[in-house]
């Protein structure tokens, strides 16, 4: 954490960017290795911990953050306000890991806050297109509405029990309905969950590449980890109620898969596929067992990597042709032929093929929600079928078929590019060889 704020005075120079960039898998590696007993809680400070939970997510956060700055490397070539691109990622990464780490409510909630602002500025002084502006409203406006309730909330539960400390909450019982609703609804909107969704696809496709990857990789994990820990509140409530949530969000993700279909933006294609992805992880966390909780953790670690590495992908296209068209772009691989092997690799991991934590989380989440009842089985096989449809539809057509008439020269992937790529894939695949690391 000091390490962190100790690098901020080193972005008033855009010369020390590779400074900057090798600290940053430096803190990753020598974080990854302080392991520790996942047993108990760690504590660090006083309001500060770490469990299993929060240490993958943290984990995920540092590395998602290390590669923002591999993927923006055109930004910093070009000096276009490089050093205060890399303060926005440092403030960013100090909130998430204030986030995960906190063991108050409160203190949860305001750096759950936090993290809005250095994205909303990512996306409104780096983004491409001028709707970027109405991009950033919306992101603003769909999650500070929902998650207002939330703080009058904690001063109930603060009033009610007398702490906010994570350990220490007890379960309120049939407390009543609105405390239920309002609880989740911030975690929900964050998630996000089907009919509260409408911000997400906006905000990626006018983000920059590192917008669209750290909203992917690790802010729509905020509210999955906020769900998991007030679940603790809400238990009693939870077992009349949560069936509602539960057969929305899987319901929803059948529909967003449709959508999915019909897509022609790249960009708008991956983040329609995050909500479908996040609507198996909401019914998972809704099933309250130890199997769902942890399935959703796997899965959530997967879908960061993945679809992070998914929209790396799709930026490498879009700085050679201007353009995320599907029209546009199909035929790549007669440009890029040696491209197409990571987007085959990443479009597997996407469909949950063996061996992807994205596979391993799913299979979780199926036992999770079947045991729940076994009738959801058929909104699953639609939602894993469509999944695999999908995505197979982005890669064959982006990869295959004529391409553009009027493009005449695309160079081939860089050093940095590839090496982006196989950071993303590696760990996504890796992970999987060590499953009892998560369910044991």
């Amino acid at each position: 954490m000091f390490g962190f704020l100790f690098m901020i005075p080193l972005c008033l120079s855009s010369s020390l960017w590779w400074l900057i960039h090798s600290f940053m898998f430096l803190y990753s590696f020598v974080f990854m290795f302080m392991m520790g007993s996942y047993a108990d809680l760690n504590m660090i400070s006083m309001f500060f911990g770490l469990d299993f939970y929060s240490f993958s997510l943290v984990l995920l956060s540092f590395w998602v953050c290390s590669l923002m700055m591999t993927a923006s490397g055109v930004l910093y070539n070009s000096s276009y306000y490089s050093n205060f691109f890399v303060l926005m990622i440092l403030f960013l990464f100090i909130m998430l890991y204030c986030s995960f780490t906190s063991f108050s409510l409160l203190s949860f909630y305001i750096f759950f806050e936090a993290s809005l602002i250095p994205t909303l500025l990512l996306i409104l002084g780096w983004g491409y297109q001028p709707e970027r502006l109405q991009a950033g409203i919306y992101l603003i406006f769909y999650t500070l509405l929902a998650s207002l309730p939330l703080l009058l909330v904690l001063f109930k539960v603060y009033d009610f029990i007398g702490t906010l400390f994570f350990p220490l909450l007890v379960d309120l019982g049939s407390y009543y309905f609105l405390f239920y609703v309002f609880i989740l609804l911030a975690f929900l909107v964050k998630m996000p969950m089907f009919l509260v969704h409408l911000w997400l696809p906006k905000a990626h496709v006018e983000a920059p590449i590192s917008g669209s990857m750290i909203l992917a990789g690790v802010l729509l994990k905020l509210g999955g980890y906020g769900i998991f820990r007030v679940m603790k509140l809400i238990t009693f409530l939870g077992l009349s109620f949560n069936y509602f949530w539960l057969s929305l969000s899987l319901s929803g993700g059948v529909i967003v898969s449709f959508i999915c279909f019909r897509q022609v933006d790249l960009k708008s294609l991956i983040a329609y596929s995050s909500v479908a992805h996040m609507s198996l992880v909401i019914g998972g966390l809704m099933t309250m067992n130890w199997w769902g909780c942890m399935g959703s953790l796997v899965l959530m670690v997967g879908h960061g990597l993945c679809s992070s590495g998914l929209f790396c992908l799709s930026n490498i296209i879009y700085e050679r042709l201007g353009s995320r068209s599907l029209l546009i772009n199909s035929g790549m691989i007669n440009l890029m032929p040696s491209m197409s092997l990571w987007w085959f690799l990443l479009s597997s991991s996407n469909m949950a093929a063996p061996p992807s934590l994205n596979l391993l989380g799913e299979l979780s989440l199926l036992n999770s929600i079947m045991s729940w009842s076994s009738f959801s089985f058929i909104t699953l096989v639609f939602l894993s079928f469509f999944s695999a449809v999908y995505t197979l539809y982005m890669y064959s057509y982006s990869q295959h078929g004529c391409y553009y008439s009027g493009l005449y020269t695309c160079s081939l992937g860089n050093i940095r590019e590839y090496h982006l790529l196989f950071l993303h894939w590696l760990p996504l695949n890796i992970l999987f060889l060590k499953g009892e690391f998560f369910f044991a």
